[in-house]
């Protein structure tokens, strides 16, 4: 007989894999960490079969690494992958954003505004931070077409494995509060071009953030060929390192952009 994906407690595959990758996400399972099918097929009171599927999903999520003789582990974080992850996001989010502006209501505005003021009351407890910052931006999210809002809420999930261990370590960034403010006063005045260009300077400003506490030295790539291709210019050297904060312009800059420092970026003018 066929066995089924419904395990004796209840648990499905499905839930596993929700299970497992909150559990690697939040960072309750460190990288590196061995993933025990004894110990879990205990705990969740499920057989190896389903297990092994939940496994092989979230291998191919990019969150599980398997390896022959040494058993299944929490994948590493890689600083590249996470600059990657930002470059994917400039080049989507920031005209999607733009483009779907006009459809968020003063309810959708209302969520907005609720998830900053939770930012702001918990700044200096990290997880919360992280959970209005998510509550924040998925009130766009949602309004974005379905292959993107899926993209860029996988893009998300690796980059929040990366900031649980950036915030665990650092008070809430109040340069998060600062330009979120920023970006709904622009969308709450439907101030299109202010929109994008705000999410452009705060996914630069976050890519810094997280990619350079981890790496100073850091040569970056990805990220320098998608603000090339946003016609973005941000102060680099030959090998691509970034200095701390750098100077960040548009070529078509056309003061749509509040007047704006923080700890990664100087916001300047292209020259004449």
């Amino acid at each position: 007989m066929a066995s089924s994906p419904k395990t004796r407690s209840g648990t499905t595959v499905d839930e596993l894999c929700t299970a497992l990758r909150d559990r690697i996400v939040a960072g309750k399972y460190f990288p590196g960490q061995r993933m025990s099918q004894e110990q879990l097929a205990a705990e969740f009171k499920v057989s190896r079969t389903p297990l092994r599927e939940a496994f092989q999903r979230l291998e191919a999520d990019g969150l599980l690494v398997s390896t022959a003789n040494r058993g299944v582990h929490v994948a590493p974080i890689v600083n590249s992958e996470t600059e990657q992850s930002y470059a994917l996001r400039i080049l989507v989010e920031p005209p999607t954003v733009a483009a779907v502006l006009d459809s968020l209501t003063d309810a959708d505005l209302d969520q907005m505004q609720t998830a900053l003021r939770d930012m702001r009351d918990h700044r200096d407890h990290s997880k919360k931070f992280q959970e209005a910052h998510l509550a924040f931006h998925d009130v766009i999210r949602v309004r974005y077409p379905k292959s993107f809002a899926d993209l860029t809420q996988n893009l998300y999930t690796m980059i929040y494995r990366h900031q649980s261990v950036y915030l665990s370590h650092h008070r809430a960034p109040e340069d998060f509060i600062e330009l979120d403010q920023d970006l709904l006063d622009a969308i709450t005045e439907r101030r299109t071009g202010s929109a994008r260009r705000v999410l452009e300077f705060h996914l630069i400003d976050a890519a810094l953030g997280l990619v350079l506490d981890a790496d100073p030295d850091h040569e970056f790539d990805s990220l320098l060929v998608a603000l090339k291709g946003r016609d973005i210019v941000l102060e680099h050297d030959d090998a691509g390192r970034v200095p701390r904060p750098a100077r960040i312009y548009w070529l078509d800059h056309d003061e749509v952009l509040p007047e704006r420092t923080t700890s990664n970026l100087i916001l300047t003018y292209a020259p004449k």
